[in-house]
């Protein structure tokens, strides 16, 4: 009982003390409705606590009252145990105190019942006053943050901005208050990037300005809108999609017992473009290697490759269609010498298995699809690296997005400079900005030298470092690194989406212009594809049935090849296998890897319109 009247006791104060601090209370009744607490309110708290610590003191009485008539029933039974012959008026005051003592204690119990009651009618409506102070310190909160970030963001945005340069010195903020914190990579330390102060900036000089960075992305995407493309009359629309349903489950339905390979998928979960075309969507922003062949550093060259390789992602971020998976033998060529100095051809070389392999020219260097290889020819320089892992979520139930997640690792193999990128994937809970990725750039012997900062849907950005130091342990144990750099350098901006994109797949303006007919294209062409040209003119019912047609007729010739390879071992020959046309296998001498590289010919076989060992595909 006494523990019992300490712990209410206290639990008395605190109630008191958080009545008297806190600056808005919060009020329930049993329907559960909820608000903040008027001034009547205020008072009926007040006339609870008044009732509590009133039924308080009641316990106290009844406390001292029994801890009297227990000594005195205690000094009674004593009594009684040192008699060996109780007479009756021992035992009537033994019975007197037993009773006062038992009517005490029944008190005693009523009131700690009463005060209990009254505590429980009440604890609910304190707990809402509680839970909504922690809701509103948690709103408010996350609130500073966001005012925090957007000052930040319209601080840089001022810097950057034409007119910051005619504003005197003394009128701009202090650029080491800007501290930008970028996530930490895996096998990599966590760094922090703080920006120079102006005499590092003067001090430390570089031949590859931002303005001319901004200044070069701009041009050359006006010239991808009112230049060549309308000189050579190349298309800047498709016909729209059509609107039509989708019950997914019903080809579910009719896709058990049957074989993976035989389920004929409909053209609804594709876009009118092959896996050759979308590949080819890489060279989107090829003026990127332009810039990074006249760099005379192979570090600022691996930041515009590190940029190109995030902007062949920026295509994707609307792109919930699937491409027409390329049958074996097809071919995709791109020919953009008279506007852009390049060209590519790329073809299926492999059945089941995408493989492809696609070739790139222009004067000084060549890109090749497997992993991924880029060599400049003048300066030797020879990069390579993979993909990133691209996810589709609602595939059953909701609208379809994706997301693109992992680390892309791009290595130089000349040199042994290497690029780091962290794709962030996206997360209900995570404040980042979505899309976002980070990277350093380093020499051969681990030295970072530039900080590279973006999303992948939009642009990226490159800040060079000019100190760094070992800062505080990270989380799980890794040692944070503490960058100083000079302001961010534009890199990559992504162009906007031609005039109704919505309606026509979210294709860019090269995507509108790559299931172009065009004249002289190889047989195999994609563009020569049926079901391809129907569902881009909106005949998607006759789009899927050329589809089945078309599957079939590579499942009869595979069926054709199996039982000719079959036959070949029967009779102890050595099975002949597809051979592609224009690319052969080879090992890389620099990296040791086995991949299929161009050997040559399309190009002449085109001049010569000579086609003739290309095989009837479609």
């Amino acid at each position: 009982i006494q523990l019992f009247l300490v712990f209410t006791h206290v639990k008395l104060k605190t109630e008191l003390c958080f009545t008297n601090i806190s600056p808005c209370n919060y009020c329930a009744d049993d329907s559960g409705d909820e608000g903040p607490l008027r001034q009547p309110d205020r008072a009926l708290i007040q006339g609870v606590l008044k009732t509590l610590a009133s039924k308080l003191e009641d316990l106290s009485t009844c406390n001292e009252l029994i801890g009297k008539h227990g000594a005195a029933l205690q000094r009674s039974l004593s009594e009684l145990e040192d008699l060996r012959a109780p007479s009756d008026g021992v035992d009537k005051t033994v019975n007197e105190r037993a009773t006062l003592f038992r009517i005490t204690s029944n008190a005693m119990i009523n009131a700690c019942q009463d005060f209990v009651d009254l505590a429980e009618a009440h604890s609910r409506r304190w707990q809402r006053a509680l839970q909504y102070e922690r809701e509103q310190r948690h709103h408010l909160e996350e609130t500073i943050e966001q005012l925090a970030k957007q000052h930040n963001s319209l601080e840089r945005a001022w810097r950057e901005s034409p007119r910051a340069e005619g504003i005197p010195e003394g009128e701009s903020s202090e650029e080491n208050e800007d501290i930008e914190f970028f996530d930490a990579m895996e096998d990599s330390p966590t760094f922090i990037t703080v920006p120079a102060d102006d005499h590092s900036q003067h001090s430390l000089s570089s031949n590859w300005s931002q303005d001319d960075n901004v200044s070069l992305a701009f041009s050359l995407c006006l010239q991808d809108s009112s230049g060549s493309y309308l000189r050579r009359g190349r298309r800047c629309r498709i016909p729209d999609k059509p609107n039509y349903s989708l019950n997914l489950w019903s080809i579910m339905k009719n896709c058990i017992g049957k074989e993976l390979s035989k389920i004929p998928m409909p053209v609804n979960f594709n876009e009118p473009l092959s896996m050759l075309q979308r590949l080819t969507e890489d060279l989107e922003y090829s003026e990127l290697l332009d810039r990074a062949t006249r760099c005379d550093s192979s570090l600022e060259q691996m930041c515009l490759v590190a940029a190109f390789s995030v902007s062949s992602y920026s295509t994707t971020v609307h792109r919930t269609g699937k491409p027409f998976n390329p049958l074996l033998g097809e071919t995709y060529e791109l020919d953009r010498v008279e506007e852009y100095g390049y060209r590519s051809i790329s073809e299926q070389v492999r059945n089941h298995i995408l493989v492809v392999c696609k070739r790139y020219f222009k004067g000084k260097f060549h890109l090749r699809n497997g992993n991924i290889h880029l060599k400049f020819h003048a300066s030797g320089n020879h990069y390579v690296w993979s993909k990133v892992t691209s996810t589709v979520h609602n595939i059953i139930v909701g609208k379809l997005w994706l997301d693109q997640s992992g680390d892309i690792i791009i290595m130089n193999h000349r040199n042994k400079d290497k690029c780091h990128l962290k794709f962030s994937p996206y997360s209900y809970f995570s404040r980042d900005v979505p899309r976002k990725v980070t990277g350093v750039v380093m020499d051969g012997e681990g030295c970072g030298h530039y900080i590279l900062s973006g999303t992948w849907d939009d642009k990226m950005e490159s800040a060079k470092i000019i100190e760094s130091s070992h800062g505080s342990g990270g989380s799980e144990g890794k040692q944070k690194t503490v960058y100083q750099t000079l302001p961010p350098k534009l890199l990559w901006k992504k162009y906007p989406l031609p005039e109704n994109a919505e309606n026509m797949h979210y294709f860019s303006s090269l995507a509108l212009t790559l299931n172009e007919l065009e004249d002289g294209v190889a047989p195999t062409d994609s563009r020569l594809r049926p079901d391809q040209r129907l569902m881009e003119a909106g005949l998607w019912d006759e789009a899927n049935a050329e589809k089945q047609c078309l599957e079939e007729r590579q499942r009869l010739e595979r069926r054709k090849r199996e039982a000719q390879a079959n036959l070949a071992l029967e009779e102890g020959k050595e099975a002949e296998s597809h051979q592609p046309l224009w690319f052969e296998k080879r090992t890389d001498t620099e990296t040791g890897e086995s991949s299929y590289v161009y050997k040559g010919g399309y190009w002449e076989a085109k001049d010569r319109q000579d086609w003739s060992q290309c095989p009837a595909i479609f």
